[in-house]
């Protein structure tokens, strides 16, 4: 493994027992067991690396969700099926509980910036992308609009699972809860 990968598992390390705004170029370097320039020479800056890392992370959770929708692909009905994936989802979460707090710290950080990051643009476009193509199957290439509102729809479902299950998990939504209160906001956009 070279300096690089090095520095990428150190830093993700870190950014998981640390978090973002707490994880130095000292404690990333000392991780990862190399000098303090090979930031500097593979990354440029502590912050770049630190996105890089945090986004392979992300990157790998959604495979890891890409799993689990494959096997709740075989549950019968489609609200089962709703339910089903949500629940993985939502172990996934709880599991990976380092993860998400770190997400939300980086979110905290980004809104305090004057202007939107270009950094995180494309990662929320591609999660959003995903998001369409893993639940419902939407092709992002043949209808961007709808990969785009429907990702969108579920990033935001997501985040929100994602902060109840950190902060009050015990109040927090099931795959059940989410699939019967879908139910009911769609039966009442259908009335006349």
């Amino acid at each position: 493994m070279g300096n690089r990968e090095k520095l990428l598992d150190g830093a993700l390390r870190c950014l998981l027992e640390k978090g973002y705004a707490a994880t130095t170029a000292r404690d990333i370097a000392s991780a990862a067991g190399v000098s303090l320039a090979a930031i500097n020479y593979h990354f440029r800056t502590t912050e770049a690396l630190l996105n890089e890392a945090l986004q392979r992370a992300i990157e790998q959770w959604a495979d890891e969700m890409e799993r689990a929708l494959r096997d709740a692909a075989g549950v019968d009905g489609a609200a089962e099926r709703f339910e089903a994936v949500w629940a993985s989802v939502i172990a996934s979460v709880t599991a990976n509980r380092p993860l998400w707090t770190t997400q939300f710290e980086v979110v905290t950080q980004l809104g305090r910036q004057p202007a939107p990051s270009p950094a995180w643009s494309e990662p929320q476009a591609q999660a959003q992308a995903g998001l369409a193509a893993l639940f419902h199957g939407i092709d992002p290439e043949a209808e961007p609009e709808r990969a785009q509102v429907i990702g969108g729809f579920y990033h935001a479902l997501l985040t929100g699972v994602v902060v109840q299950h950190l902060t009050v998990p015990d109040r927090a939504m099931s795959g059940r809860d989410l699939a019967v209160a879908l139910r009911f906001v769609a039966s009442r956009l259908v009335e006349v």
